[in-house]
């Protein structure tokens, strides 16, 4: 009996490649993106390294000619200022006024949202209509349809004449904010809500969860990620709100809405101090850069959640 061996055939080798004009490769791919980067290096950078350099000058336009280098001097006035300081603390308070009521609400409509009804497309696409509005005209909307004494909705609604601008300017501009950036919260929110898996919800049903215990133990944790991303981003657009509060209340009552963009505003343009203005505009940017810092954070941890699944 004659016992055939068979051999298996050698696995073929993977195609070596040759390194050869790989770093010239990855050039020419990239090629097309050097106009775009170039542009918004001149439009952004070059701008802010101005910025910078103007910001060690004792510059002011009531003085042509006189341009002191002072160095950090107007860092140091900026910090010390006691204006600018409550700007500081206006502009906090703004923000996360907004932010906060905005996820509030934002998370709530995503719930609704998250459920299936009749018209649920007409009704999420109102719901972002706010979004879509620009913010200069979204303020005038507020401060003539709404605020005015005379013939505003929510004098004509609840009856009176109150000056609400007057009487409650922190409000009347964090209600603008919320109105316009529900939207973009609830979109957040939603993916996260349609990105659970509904197998586990079932089986948390299943075993008898209650829909509040499914929320706060299950539904909550699962949207910590994006209810910071929400916050974060939400942040970074709002701390340099100046339409609401130009159009609103132009800083007023006194200084009761007078957030650092507005304050940066005066500045230039109502004591022509250039350099302190520039100084102020510079801090502002590394605080964004730094809550820009975090959400980028956030969206990595994101991308690689999702990968693993």
């Amino acid at each position: 009996m004659t016992d055939v061996i068979t051999r298996a055939d050698p696995k073929p080798e993977a195609p070596v490649v040759s390194p050869k004009g790989g770093a010239k490769d990855r050039w020419v791919r990239r090629a097309p993106l050097l106009p775009a980067l170039i542009f918004a290096i001149v439009v952004t950078q070059v701008p802010f390294l101005v910025t910078i350099y103007l910001s060690t000058l004792d510059w002011n336009a009531l003085r042509p000619g006189d341009r002191p280098f002072v160095f950090l001097d107007n860092y140091v006035t900026v910090l010390t200022d006691t204006r600018l300081q409550s700007a500081l603390l206006n502009t906090v308070l703004l923000t996360a006024g907004a932010v906060i009521f905005s996820m509030i609400l934002g998370l709530a409509l995503a719930i609704l949202l998250d459920r299936k009804f009749f018209g649920r497309g007409v009704v999420r696409t109102m719901l972002i209509t706010p979004f879509l509005v620009m913010p200069i005209a979204a303020a005038l909307l507020w401060k003539h349809a709404l605020y005015n004494p005379a013939y505003g909705l929510i004098n004509g609604i609840f009856g009176g004449s109150t000056d609400w601008v007057s009487s409650y300017p922190k409000a009347a501009v964090i209600a603008t904010l919320v109105w316009q950036w529900t939207p973009f919260m609830m979109l957040i929110l939603l993916a996260g809500l349609q990105s659970q898996s509904e197998d586990i919800l079932e089986a948390a049903r299943v075993d008898g969860a209650g829909a509040w215990k499914i929320f706060t133990h299950m539904t909550l944790p699962h949207m910590r990620q994006y209810l910071e991303l929400g916050a974060l981003l939400g942040s970074i657009y709002l701390v340099n709100t100046f339409d609401a509060v130009f159009t609103i209340t132009q800083g007023g009552p006194g200084t009761a809405t007078t957030n650092l963009p507005y304050e940066i505003y005066l500045t230039t343009f109502r004591k022509f101090e250039y350099g302190e203005a520039s100084a102020a505009g510079v801090i502002v940017v590394i605080l964004t850069i730094i809550v820009a810092t975090f959400a980028l954070r956030v969206i990595s941890s994101l991308f690689r959640m999702e990968e693993s699944r």
